[in-house]
């Protein structure tokens, strides 16, 4: 079983920066990719980046792509998504999931397992 814990949101000004935390546990093994995923109020969850556990290669929506920075830290199990050049169109509740298949590229939930609670980030404009 694998616990995923995320946190970091918070009110920031657009234009600002943020750095969400997942803390995983549990058995992962280098197979695993884990991913961030955002819900607007009103809208349906989607993918904004994931990064392998092993090797750190990287994929990114392409909304977030040179603006969002998706890093890991094996040692202190922890996953990082660091958000720079804000928009209000970047407000929703965050959330770091777990997937064990090892498929990087693919932008659905299904690969996922594990989920976090999720975080709230609000930019205001």
């Amino acid at each position: 079983q694998v616990q995923v814990v995320d946190s970091g949101g918070g009110l920031v000004q657009a234009g600002g920066s943020l750095r969400l935390s997942c803390v995983v546990s549990g058995r992962i093994d280098d197979s695993y990719v884990m991913g961030w995923f955002r819900q607007a109020p009103g809208k349906e969850r989607v993918f904004v980046a994931a990064i392998r556990w092993s090797g750190g290669s990287t994929y990114y929506a392409d909304s977030v792509k040179g603006r969002f920075t998706i890093s890991r830290d094996n040692v202190k199990n922890t996953v990082y998504l660091q958000m720079n050049t804000l928009k209000p169109d970047d407000t929703a509740v965050y959330t770091c999931a777990a997937n064990p298949s090892g498929s990087l590229m693919v932008t659905n939930l299904a690969p996922y397992d594990y989920w976090g609670q999720g975080t709230q980030v609000t930019v205001s404009s």
